[in-house]
This record gives structure tokens, C-alpha cells and sequence, in this order.
């Protein structure tokens, strides 16, 4: 999962086999007898199943980079002052591989999972960061991950798209009961081209790809940004 970068890969992840291991942690914290903050009695217990559901939970041979904006050189250049600022995901359209399994449903679109968020940061100097929060539901109790990507939000005016050109990335937070900090292998990113379009507080991407995958995003309020 600490792989994952693209705006879909935690997406597939959690489809395609984590669901399964992430299943069997939490069952294992949910018979534990710990309290529900008690993360320590659940590393305690559940630790051989934390490190078998990580392979194992890997050591952290960097520091975090809270900031990486701060990287003058990170940027594309200047960007539309309607795309600049904080925005939170609220919605996706379903892949075509997923279409199956929702048939009969007249709803297209998707609410992102409640037990993780993504948000994008977007600086006037054309650097972005793209987090996706992991919490204990999805990672079983006691862990928590913050996936983040980070990179040049490269806009062409002319044909109303954006590429995000990722440059690095990092996932930190505990996992099985210790501080993380992994490194993203480079070797992951992909430069993905959107459309966009902002009316009012909302911004919306949609993937220059076959499957035509769109994202929406609300722009965060200050009470959210101060979180």
C-alpha cells in the first residue's frame, strides 16, 4: 500500500487483497480485550498479525518531510488563481472494471471511504501535495498512515488540462505500534493528465484516459484547514 501514489492505486489496493489482511488485524484488535485507545495492548497482542499484514511493517530510514512545497524548485511556475488553495475529495466516478459489481444502481458517482479522506494542496508556485489519510478502520486498530505525493501541478491554459508530475512522495504515521517514515519508490510515479474545471468552490478533474475518471473536490473551509 505505501506504494500506492496515483489518485486510484489505494483504490485497488484495498480491493484487490488488503481488504483481506486488513480484515483478519482488525479482527484480531477486536478480540484483543484492549481498550479502544489502548494502541499499546494492540501492538502487544496483535503485533506477529500487524507485521504478517505489512510483510512486515518496514523501518523508517528517512525523515518526514512535513513540507515539501517549501522546495521553490518542486513547481511548475505560476498557476489560475481559481486552482490555488486547499481542496478536500468528495465524490468519484466508478472505473469501468468496478461497474459490475454496483449494476442496478442508478448512482454513478462514488463517496470516497469512510475511513480514509484525500485532499490536494495546490500553491500558487505550481507545487501540489496529495494526501490520502489511512486511519485504524481501514488499517486495523493501532496503525494509521498518511500516503502523501508531491510535485509539479503543470497547468496548460490553452486546452484547459493539468499534469501532475510526481517527484517524490512519503507514508507516515504508526504502524504495528511504531513512528514510520517510507519513502515512495520513484520508480512508481506516473505523470497523470487531467481536464479541470472550477465553478465557484469546486474543482473537477477528469483523467485523459479510456476509463475518463472524475474527481471532485470542495474547497476546504478555514475550519478545515486549521485541522
Amino acid at each position: 500500500m505505501a506504494q500506492c501514489i496515483d489518485v486510484s492505486c489505494v483504490d485497488r489496493c484495498l480491493a484487490e487483497g488488503c481488504e483481506k489482511a486488513l480484515g483478519a488485524l482488525a479482527q484480531c484488535a477486536a478480540k484483543s480485550g484492549c481498550g479502544p485507545d489502548d494502541s499499546d495492548c494492540v501492538a502487544r497482542v496483535c503485533g506477529k498479525q500487524c507485521g504478517r499484514t505489512f510483510e512486515p511493517a518496514p523501518r523508517s530510514p528517512e525523515k518526514e518531510n512535513a513540507d515539501p512545497c517549501a522546495d521553490a524548485s518542486l513547481g511548475a511556475g505560476a498557476v489560475p488563481k481559481e486552482v490555488v488553495g486547499r481542496w478536500s475529495l468528495e465524490a468519484a466516478s466508478i472505473r469501468p472494471e468496478e461497474k459490475e459489481r454496483i449494476v442496478g444502481q442508478e448512482n454513478t458517482d462514488a463517496k470516497p471511504r469512510p475511513d480514509y479522506a484525500r485532499s490536494l494542496v495546490v500553491t500558487p508556485g505550481g507545487c501540489f501535495l496529495l494526501r490520502t489519510k489511512l486511519e485504524d478502520a481501514t488499517l486495523g486498530r493501532g496503525n494509521a498512515l498518511e500516503v502523501r505525493a508531491w510535485g509539479a501541478f503543470q497547468v496548460n491554459e490553452k486546452d484547459d488540462t493539468v499534469e501532475l508530475r510526481t517527484k517524490s512522495g512519503q507514508a507516515v504515521g504508526p504502524v504495528c505500534g511504531k513512528p514510520r517514515v517510507i519513502g515512495l519508490s520513484k520508480g512508481k510515479f506516473q505523470p497523470t493528465t487531467f481536464t479541470y474545471d472550477v465553478e465557484g468552490d469546486t474543482l473537477t478533474l477528469t483523467a485523459k484516459t479510456p476509463s475518463l475518471q472524475t474527481f471532485q473536490f470542495r474547497r476546504q473551509t478555514e475550519e478545515q484547514q486549521a485541522e
